[in-house]
């Protein structure tokens, strides 16, 4: 076999971040295989291969076995060079007991690192056993580098963001009234529900904005937002989209004049950098990863869970305009400069050849033996 890059992935197929990354080492010349419990079609894989579609936890650690067997028969026909598990607590505890002698990447996505540690002794654990028997290590917040360094885990570690596509997510003419939109899921702790409370009274003080809300994602709270909704007569002034492609989100944020996304708990949110690389204000939750990205320039950072907040920046968006295009502006030209996928990945690729390349050996000096 040619001496590509090949990665046996261990993540989940279903999510638009996999084949994202999968489709970037594709583009470069790799070759991939993913392993995954979710069932998807992955752009740029040679195979995906699903072990135990289910979503109870006790089946990560009953498939070990087969996860052992399957990385052996794949390692025979596929050659990989690189074993790479997303997500700590499940996909990279599969890659780390994958058994094969090449290199490892684990990249952690957010709650494996920053939530569920906290659930029991047993996650911290996995974390910490997953964490040391990495060769490298990824993160797309350095507030997730930090937590990570509390094990201290011998493999180097690096900030490499999802990113945003800047080719797609770029600024374009809003529509005339004023529209906002929400990329996140429709889940508990993403609070699309305080986004609601918060467009409900904006709409209230400015009863002929014409203001619209567009909700993208999807999700189990699918049903309860929408009689929440109704509660709160929005029927004629939100947009159920749910879950969409790229196209049509682009076409959603561009459409808007701020992007809300004001989760409990977060890393670096790509919906976010994508909002700005569209030239957007951003009104996000006042956490260490949006910290990183937003200051007064380029948005409102408010507290988790507070209507009044999210209310008064929508209302600032809305009543100040120019500001609201600076910010947008700042924001295109930072995701520009510092967070497009394309750089993002081309770092990526730059680690995983690096981790490829032979160890010197060490000559003793025969003159001095």
């Amino acid at each position: 076999m040619s001496d590509a890059v090949r990665i046996l992935f261990f993540a989940d197929a279903s999510s638009v971040h996999t084949r994202r990354w999968v489709a970037a080492v594709a583009e470069r010349g790799g070759r991939a295989v993913v392993v995954s419990r979710e069932a998807g079609e992955v752009p740029g894989a040679d195979e995906v291969i699903v072990v135990q579609p289910g979503q109870d936890k006790l089946g990560w650690f009953k498939a070990l076995p087969k996860i052992r067997a399957i990385s052996r028969e794949v390692a025979q026909r596929f050659q990989p060079t690189l074993v790479h598990g997303h997500y700590v607590t499940s996909y990279g505890m599969w890659a780390a007991v994958s058994g094969l002698s090449v290199p490892k990447v684990l990249t952690a996505w957010g709650s494996d690192i920053l939530v569920t540690p906290r659930d029991s002794r047993l996650m911290r654990l996995i974390v910490n056993w997953s964490l040391h028997h990495a060769d490298l290590i990824t993160a797309d917040s350095m507030d997730m580098l930090h937590a990570i360094a509390r094990y201290h885990p011998a493999a180097p570690c690096y900030q490499i963001l999802w990113g945003a596509d800047t080719d797609k997510f770029v600024p374009a003419e809003p529509a005339a009234d004023f529209e906002i939109v929400s990329l996140r899921s429709w889940e508990p702790s993403y609070n699309i529900d305080v986004i609601l409370e918060a467009f409900a009274r904006v709409l209230a003080q400015r009863p002929h904005s014409a203001a619209r809300l567009h909700l993208l994602g999807g999700g189990s709270q699918a049903e309860a937002l929408r009689q929440q909704a109704a509660r709160l007569g929005l029927q004629d002034h939100v947009q159920f989209h749910g879950r969409v492609g790229d196209a049509a989100m682009v076409q959603a944020i561009q459409r808007s004049r701020a992007s809300v996304s004001i989760p409990t708990s977060d890393a670096t949110s790509v919906s976010v950098l994508e909002s700005m690389a569209c030239g957007l204000p951003i009104i996000a939750s006042d956490l260490p990863a949006n910290r990183q990205w937003l200051d007064e320039r380029g948005g409102f950072l408010v507290p988790v869970r507070d209507v009044d907040a999210v209310t008064c920046a929508l209302l600032t968006v809305l009543d100040a305009p120019e500001q609201a295009r600076q910010m947008g502006h700042f924001n295109q030209q930072r995701i520009e400069r510092e967070a497009s996928r394309r750089g993002q990945m081309d770092a990526m690729w730059r680690l995983y050849q690096k981790l490829l390349m032979p160890v010197p050996v060490k000559v003793r000096d025969k003159a001095r033996a």
